[in-house]
C-alpha cells in the first residue's frame, strides 16, 4: 500500500491557485463587458463616449445609433465639451464624431445627451479629470561642472574603502590556524 505522494499538497495548492486566477479573470471580463460605458434608451438608440473618463484637454470619440435611422446626422450635447457635436453616419452603420474637452474644464461627471432627428434620445456620462500636470525642474545639467566635493568623489572614496576592507578580510581568512603567520 502506498502512502500519499509528498508533492500532492503542492499540486492541489497549484491547482487551486490556477482555478482562482481563472475565476478572477472571468469575473473581471464580465465586469468589463457589463460596464462598457454605453447607455441605451430604446431598442437600438444609444450613445457611448470613448474614453468615458478623460483628462481635460484631450479628445473623445462619440458613437451613437438612432434606432437604425443612421443615414441622417444627429447631435450630442454636453457641458463637458461646451455645447454640441454633430454626429455623422459612418461606414459601419453608426453615427460618429469627435470633440475636445477644453483644458480648463472642471473635473466631474457630465451627462452627454443624444438627440435624434425623430425625437428619440439617449444619455451616458463622461467623467472629466483635471489632474495638475507636473512641472519640469530647472535645467541645471548633470552637475559635472559643480564646484566642491560632489557625490562622485564620495562614491569613489567609499568604493576604495570597501575594497580595502574586503582585501583585509581576505588576508585574515587566508591565515591558517596554528601557523602563527
Amino acid at each position: 500500500m502506498r502512502g500519499p505522494r509528498p508533492n500532492g499538497s503542492r499540486v492541489l495548492a497549484a491547482l487551486s491557485t490556477v482555478l482562482t486566477a481563472i475565476g478572477t479573470l472571468v469575473l473581471v471580463g464580465v465586469f468589463v463587458l457589463v460596464g462598457a460605458g454605453s447607455a441605451r434608451a430604446g431598442e437600438n438608440t444609444f450613445i457611448e463616449v470613448t474614453p468615458n473618463s478623460v483628462q481635460a484637454g484631450n479628445r473623445v470619440t462619440i458613437r451613437a445609433s438612432c434606432d437604425n435611422d443612421n443615414k441622417q446626422s444627429a447631435e450630442a450635447h454636453s457641458d463637458a465639451f461646451d455645447g454640441k457635436v454633430t454626429l455623422r453616419p459612418d461606414n459601419n452603420g453608426f453615427l460618429t464624431g469627435t470633440t475636445d474637452v477644453p483644458s480648463n474644464q472642471q473635473a466631474g461627471d457630465y451627462p452627454v445627451d443624444l438627440r435624434c432627428r425623430d425625437g428619440k434620445t439617449a444619455q451616458t456620462m463622461l467623467t472629466v479629470l483635471n489632474m495638475a500636470q507636473p512641472s519640469k525642474g530647472p535645467a541645471t545639467g548633470g552637475g559635472g561642472t559643480a564646484e566642491g566635493r560632489g557625490t562622485g568623489s564620495v562614491l569613489i572614496v567609499g568604493g576604495i574603502a570597501a575594497l580595502a576592507v574586503v582585501a583585509g578580510l581576505g588576508l585574515i581568512g587566508r591565515r591558517r590556524p596554528g601557523t602563527g603567520a
